[in-house]
């Protein structure tokens, strides 16, 4: 790998909040061959303040993101209060789209499961016309139950990086191609006000791609047996 695609890796995870143990862990890396990357990119940051981040064009969730999680604070977030029947749903879609000069935006969308794994899939950025942005918002969100909600970044936030917190802890990482996308989300200063798992338990409802049997063995290993929840498809 070229210097400046590892130092650029380096920088991204910072910015999602890796320690260097877990930086050299993820790029399979010895902890002192990336100490010295760690430093570079702390001077970089107190050389001067960074570029600002494009101006946001659009931020949109999961009308029921809320489901069975629990917030403290922010009663004005689009969608809470959650429907008392909602029932458990989990996986929720975020949104975020940045202004690029022009008719253009750019676009990232999340995949994030709430309840146990974190961010299980995220697409961009993608540069397209802004008179496009509502066809890319009904492919994104086509496979959720009604209309996307236009939400303040803020929410976006504590859902994408909170659950990814709350996922590692249960030793999970979020999706590779996360990375490319976590700077459409801004800078994140956590921690999350949005209490994670269904009813404050991890609960990990498989889906067609999951390894099942690895990552209910990382639960037990984790919670114990009786610490989690598990729905596997009819």
């Amino acid at each position: 790998m070229a210097d400046d695609d590892l130092v650029g890796r380096v920088r991204a995870l910072r910015q999602q909040g890796y320690s260097p143990k877990q930086i050299a862990r993820a790029l399979g890396l010895p902890p002192a061959t990336v100490a010295p990357l760690v430093r570079a990119v702390a001077a970089e940051a107190s050389a001067g303040a960074p570029a600002a981040a494009p101006a946001l064009a659009g931020c949109w969730v999961s009308p029921d993101w809320a489901s069975g999680l629990t917030v403290d604070g922010h009663p004005a977030w689009p969608g809470l209060p959650p429907a008392a029947d909602a029932g458990p749903a989990g996986l929720v879609t975020i949104v975020a789209a940045r202004e690029r000069g022009g008719s253009k935006v750019s676009a990232c969308a999340y995949l994030v499961d709430v309840y146990c794994l974190g961010v299980k899939n995220a697409h961009g950025p993608h540069i397209l016309d802004r008179r496009k942005l509502p066809e890319f918002l009904f492919q994104m969100f086509r496979s959720r139950a009604g209309q996307p909600l236009a939400a303040p970044l803020e929410l976006a936030q504590h859902l994408v990086f909170g659950a990814i917190d709350y996922a590692r802890d249960l030793g999970f990482e979020p999706h590779p191609d996360f990375e490319a996308c976590a700077g459409h989300l801004g800078e994140w200063r956590g921690p999350s006000m949005i209490g994670f798992g269904y009813q404050g338990k991890p609960l990990f409802i498989q889906g067609p791609n999951d390894d099942a049997a690895r990552i209910i063995k990382r639960l037990n290993r984790k919670t114990g047996r009786d610490g989690f929840h598990f729905i596997a498809p009819a």
